[in-house]
C-alpha cells in the first residue's frame, strides 16, 4: 500500500497558534521541531487498519510486518483477507503465520462485528463522533483505547485526541515540563484541558520531544510515583485486626 500524507480536516495554523499561546513550553517545541504532519495508507479500511494493529500489539514493528506479510499470503488475492475470509480460515494455519492464540480471536470477532456493521467503513466512520467510534470498537475483541486512539489520529486526523496512556506522550511531556516521572494518567488528562480542541497536535509534539530527547534521556524518566497509605490508615488496619477482650 501507498503511505500518503493525511491532510488534517482542522487548521493547522489555527492549531498551532492556539497551542503556543496557551502554553510556553509547547510554544518553544512547535518552533523547534518540525511542523505537524500525518501519513497514513491511503486504501486503509478501518477493518484493515485494526488487523494490523492486532498484529502490532505487543511484539516489535518488525516481527509484526513479517506476521502480517505471512496472514497477507494466506488470501486468495494476496492483499489483507476480508472479513469473510478471516472467519474461514483455520486456527493452525494462522499460528503458523505467528499469531497467538488471543489474536486469532480478536481478528476473527474483528471480522464478524465487521460484518455485522459495528466495524464501520471508512466513510462512516467519518462521520461519526469519537466516542461513538470508541464505543463500538473497543466491543471488539482485543482493541483497547490506545488501539482506537491511534486510529481516530492516525487514519482518520481527528483534531483533539489524548492518548492518556501512551508511554511516548508521557515520556514526552516529562522532558517538554522538566519532571523526573512521568504523569499519572489523570494528571495528563487534567494538565492536557489547555490543549483543547487540538490535543492530538499537542500529543504529536509530545512524540518528537521524545525522538529529539533520544533514548539516554528516555531512559531516566521513572514512572510516575506510587502514593503510600498514610500511615494511621495502616495503623487502624493493624487495630481492627486485634482480637477482643
Amino acid at each position: 500500500m501507498t503511505e500518503t500524507r493525511l491532510v488534517p480536516a482542522f487548521d493547522l495554523d489555527k492549531a498551532t497558534k492556539h497551542l503556543a499561546e496557551r502554553d510556553e513550553h509547547l510554544k518553544r517545541l512547535i518552533e523547534e521541531t518540525i511542523p505537524f504532519q500525518l501519513k497514513t495508507e491511503a486504501a486503509q479500511s478501518p477493518y484493515e487498519t485494526l488487523l494490523e494493529a492486532v498484529t502490532h500489539q505487543s511484539i516489535s514493528g518488525k516481527a509484526a510486518a513479517t506476521i502480517f506479510g505471512r496472514v497477507k499470503a494466506l488470501s486468495a488475492s494476496g492483499g489483507v483477507p476480508t472479513p469473510q475470509e478471516m472467519l474461514k480460515l483455520r486456527k493452525p494455519a494462522l499460528r503458523k503465520a505467528g499469531l497467538s492464540g488471543a489474536k486469532i480471536l480478536a481478528m476473527k470477532d474483528l471480522a464478524q462485528k465487521t460484518i455485522e456493521g459495528v466495524v464501520p467503513t471508512l466513510e462512516h466512520a467519518q462521520m461519526l463522533s469519537d466516542e461513538e467510534l470508541v464505543k463500538r470498537l473497543v466491543s471488539v475483541r482485543g482493541i483497547g483505547a490506545w488501539t482506537v486512539e491511534m486510529f481516530l489520529i492516525f487514519r482518520l486526523g481527528r483534531p483533539d485526541v489524548l492518548p492518556i496512556h501512551d508511554l511516548g506522550v508521557k515520556k514526552g511531556w516529562s522532558i517538554t515540563y522538566g519532571k523526573k516521572h512521568m504523569p499519572k494518567p489523570k494528571e495528563l488528562l487534567a494538565f492536557g484541558e489547555r490543549w483543547r480542541p487540538y490535543r492530538t497536535v499537542a500529543s504529536w509534539y509530545m512524540w518528537r520531544a521524545c525522538q529529539r530527547a533520544g533514548n539516554a534521556t528516555m531512559r531516566k524518566i521513572r514512572p510516575a510515583p506510587v502514593r503510600k497509605p498514610r500511615q494511621h490508615a495502616k495503623l487502624g488496619r493493624a487495630a481492627s485486626k486485634r482480637p477482643r477482650r
